[in-house]
């Protein structure tokens, strides 16, 4: 059952662990060290380098189920991402050889089924290492460029592929196996017990990571992309104004710049005809021209354009 308790900044971060151990796996991953004393979360993130308010909402989303950071700008990128690769690390480093190798003690050598298992676990195991490498040879360097503000032309958040469903079966198909087939001696049933305890709390820790990824990475992203779009397209619009605002090509008239004015203040083309006493269609001929001679097409394109080069004032335009 969940905890169901929103934790703050000013929480002692030894209560967050007292409330749920598997807090502690957060820590490691978030490069928090233990031996914080009585300090707050601010305080021991602020000693630690990390973000509070990002800490927080990986913690809170893992405790209580809590996903609305969909539209949360407050979330930082560059923590995520370190959460993200040391969480990998300690998934495939230690994690997976660690029940593996539990799994292992747990059978006699002579026993046939128990190598069976085995080989059904190296499959999981290969199935979450290959996952995961993807991510780090191709989701984390884009998103690294990302923050760098060159991103990679050929990828965006969307072609992120996700298989945790997939993995999340295999992990459920073993532990039934392991319940249903494997009865043995007193002394090997100690160790299947304790490493089916130690699989169900990876299986727990598999779903927080996948919730981590889709309910506050992915948005984050999403929401880079478009900034880093939109700081391209001030980019090339400031450049174009610093040549005058021709880029080689034709200067404006003085009736398109009324047409980009109206544009800007939201009129359709019917509606700017009227204004301007011309034809739609003589409307329509003059936005193809602004189109060729600008390079811009989108409405926030030009309004940009219009606030730049004086043709509206930004107090004005509705943002």
């Amino acid at each position: 059952m969940k905890n169901l308790k929103m934790y703050e900044p000013t929480d002692k971060m030894i209560m967050l662990i007292k409330d749920n151990y598997s807090v502690l796996q957060a820590l490691g991953a978030f490069g928090i060290n233990l031996g914080f004393g009585d300090k707050t979360v601010n305080e021991t993130c602020q000693m630690n380098g990390v973000d509070t308010y990002t800490f927080l909402a990986v913690v809170n989303l893992q405790l209580n189920d809590i996903s609305n950071y969909e539209d949360d700008e407050r979330i930082s990128v560059e923590t995520l991402l370190h959460y993200l690769e040391a969480s990998h690390a300690y998934y495939l480093d230690f994690q997976l050889p660690f029940i593996r190798r539990e799994l292992a003690e747990s059978f006699n050598d002579t026993d046939a089924l128990g190598r069976l298992i085995m080989r059904f676990y190296d499959d999981y195991a290969q199935e979450v290492r290959r996952h995961m490498k993807y991510e780090e040879k191709t989701l984390f360097p884009y998103v690294k460029s990302l923050l760098d503000g060159q991103p990679k032309n050929d990828y965006n958040i969307d072609t992120f592929s996700k298989h945790h469903e997939a993995t999340d079966k295999k992990l459920r198909e073993l532990k039934l196996m392991i319940i249903k087939y494997l009865p043995t001696d007193a002394h090997h049933n100690n160790k299947l017990t304790a490493t089916l305890y130690d699989i169900y709390n990876n299986e727990e820790w598999l779903r927080q990571h996948a919730e981590v990824e889709d309910h506050i990475f992915t948005p984050a992203i999403r929401r880079l992309e478009q900034k880093v779009k939109q700081s391209d397209v001030t980019k090339n619009i400031s450049a174009m104004v610093l040549k005058g605002g021709q880029d080689g090509s034709e200067a404006l008239s003085d009736r398109e710049k009324d047409v980009v004015v109206s544009v800007v203040q939201g009129l359709q083309n019917k509606e700017i005809a009227d204004r301007l006493c011309i034809s739609t269609n003589t409307v329509i001929t003059h936005r193809r021209n602004i189109a060729r001679k600008l390079q811009i097409r989108s409405a926030a394109g030009l309004t940009i354009y219009a606030i730049v080069n004086g043709l509206v004032d930004i107090s004005s335009v509705k943002l």
